[in-house]
């Protein structure tokens, strides 16, 4: 069974998977990267460069698509862009700059597969760095391709992308394989890493924690949010801050790290906040980011931190301010060391992430465990059962040329 669920092809993951929504690298902005975002609801937008002026030639000399996916642009990437000094004494060239800006140096987030690839395959590009790996759809007929589904047609074919969290998912509908190894602690499996983990106090101002928000993005973590005693008491993560709108770039340009945090947990920011930013913004002459932002500022007097009553998040022994507040986003998911690694898995899927924090009883960040590290330790589970049966599976070659363990 095991070698059967590693050869699965990865076609079987994308049953019920919605079609790619698209700009271009030659032609999009970064403002056209932010309309696309909000009017379709997406978290990532893909990125991708077609030439199909040169399909037919490219096709006859190489078989290779002139479509391909070379990025994702997600809120992420346009809040970090704009918290440049530049961009916020400028804003308007900045959302006029190519969306090429907003792309990594680093290559190999987003791979293509073909349907036919395994979920080996799958596992292996991730584990080599890729985030999301594009695979083509059915071809749809005719007479379904209207004029609506433009933005998800590349060469008239149709892709979705796999995440890691469609992986683990898939690996959950198959428990009875991987049941032992699920219900193991996770300080059994060598998979609590400590050594990597991107941290920044709660006093420290949130500029500050710009490079490691960026570092994160790229690595599917998180900003650990810390007090002089070295507890974890919230974090800054990429996938809360997806949540947000750019107007977040202004406050992580102007607000503690303390204060970013109730800012990103409210629906809406709080008035007593927002009127702190827009004040910063102009001391710095940055009074053009506050004019073009003005009418997407939501002022919630629910969130405001004079509001009676509030209840304690119980993330650390201060009180009272913002950091009393009701949390959400920024609220870290934790787990202990003797923690199962089923629990583990329900509680980063519950919350949409790709990882979580590690503690001791006192509060103490730990480590973190990721999705990554989980793959590693199915995959070496399935080859341990594999390898009795047939010695030689661990040698396959995937479509790269790569041996696949």
């Amino acid at each position: 069974m095991a070698v059967s669920l590693l050869s699965n092809e990865v076609s079987d993951l994308c049953i019920g998977k919605p079609s790619l929504r698209a700009i271009s690298v030659v032609s999009a902005t970064v403002a056209d990267a932010l309309t696309a975002l909000k009017r379709f609801g997406e978290t990532y937008i893909s990125v991708w460069s077609c030439d199909h002026s040169q399909r037919r030639r490219k096709a006859i000399a190489s078989g290779e698509d002139p479509c391909k996916c070379v990025g994702k642009v997600c809120m992420v990437d346009i809040i970090c862009f704009l918290c440049k000094e530049e961009n916020l004494l400028n804003p308007a060239s900045a959302f006029q700059a190519p969306v090429s800006v907003l792309l990594p140096k680093a290559s190999g987030i987003v791979r293509h597969l073909e349907p036919t690839a395994s979920l080996l395959d799958a596992i292996n590009l991730m584990l080599e760095g890729a985030q999301n790996i594009v695979i083509p759809l059915p071809r749809r007929k005719k007479i379904a391709q209207k004029a609506s589904l433009k933005s998800t047609l590349h060469n008239d074919r149709e892709y979705c992308w796999l995440t890691q969290e469609d992986i683990i998912r898939y690996f959950l509908n198959s428990i009875g394989i991987i049941g032992s190894t699920s219900n193991r602690p996770v300080n059994s499996l060598n998979i609590i890493d400590d050594s990597n983990i991107l941290a920044i106090h709660y006093d420290q101002p949130a500029a500050q924690a710009l490079p490691l928000i960026a570092q994160s993005h790229i690595t599917q973590t998180s900003v650990a949010v810390v007090d002089d005693g070295g507890n974890l008491i919230g974090d800054i993560s990429p996938f809360a801050l997806n949540c947000c709108d750019e107007t977040v770039a202004a406050a992580i340009a102007t607000l503690s790290v303390d204060d970013l945090m109730a800012y990103v947990d409210c629906s809406t920011p709080p008035k007593d906040l927002v009127a702190v930013v827009k004040k910063r913004l102009e001391d710095k002459n940055m009074g053009a980011f506050v004019e073009l932002m003005e009418d997407d500022w939501g002022i919630s007097s629910s969130c405001s931190s004079d509001d009676e009553g509030s209840p304690s998040s119980g993330r650390s022994g201060r009180s009272g301010g913002y950091y009393a507040r009701v949390v959400s986003r920024s609220e870290a998911i934790v787990c202990y060391p003797w923690s199962s690694l089923m629990a583990v898995i329900i509680q980063a899927l519950a919350r949409r992430v790709n990882y979580v924090w590690v503690v001791d009883e006192d509060g103490t960040l730990a480590g973190i465990v990721t999705f990554a590290g989980i793959l590693k330790v199915f995959r070496q589970h399935l080859r341990s059962k594999t390898e009795p049966e047939n010695p030689g599976f661990n040698t396959m070659a995937s479509p790269q040329g790569n041996n696949v363990f």
